[in-house]
């Protein structure tokens, strides 16, 4: 059995990386949050944000991580230009934030809103077959690519990793018909010879 502060601290089955901090923000302990979703609607739904270091840090670069809180406990987070902003707990000042710079951000997908009708999250869509309407199986959903006015799904054929391989399929209405997350499949308006 756990107690309180260890379930806390206890990392999600459903963690998705959601952004990451990159500087501090004014000297109360507020830091500037790069999402990596253009709506980052997640960031504002949970006050639990996980925390990891760079993958990777380049070379000359000088990150010192080691010191990270597994968890920051929110307390406030706001839109702030093209980013947002935010407050943890137990950091109170600008020295505390400086030392967030460059840490993983990553909160629990059960956190995150519910979707609308006909609205997906990326991470939903990823591993979903993909089948046109002739039932021709084209493939599994291997990534999304944000184009700005709608996203495209990059749809490879099963065991394939090859990018010459992919299709690109603009998912949007006229050639998407439909997504069903329960069957995981994804059914297009897209020939085999697109």
């Amino acid at each position: 059995m756990h107690d309180a502060g260890q379930e806390a601290l206890a990392w999600p089955d459903d963690a998705i990386e959601v952004g990451c901090i990159t500087d501090a923000w004014g000297v109360k302990g507020w830091f500037k949050v790069k999402p990596f979703s253009s709506d980052p609607q997640a960031l504002f739904s949970s006050r639990r944000w996980f925390v990891r270091a760079p993958e990777s840090v380049g070379p000359g670069a000088s990150v010192k991580l080691s010191g990270l809180p597994p968890l920051l406990k929110i307390v406030a987070v706001k839109n702030h230009g093209d980013g947002v902003v935010a407050q943890a707990q137990d950091v109170s000042d600008r020295a505390g934030s400086e030392a967030l710079r460059g840490a993983r951000l990553f909160i629990s997908r059960g956190s995150f809103p519910t979707a609308g009708p006909d609205e997906y999250y990326w991470i939903d869509l990823l591993g979903l077959a993909v089948f046109n309407r002739e039932g021709e199986h084209l493939g599994e959903v291997v990534g999304l690519i944000d184009t700005g006015p709608h996203s495209v799904i990059r749809v490879a054929p099963t065991g394939v990793t090859a990018e010459a391989d992919e299709r690109l399929i603009p998912f949007v209405a006229a050639f998407v018909d439909s997504v069903s997350l329960p069957q995981r499949r994804i059914d297009v308006d897209w020939g085999l010879d697109y």
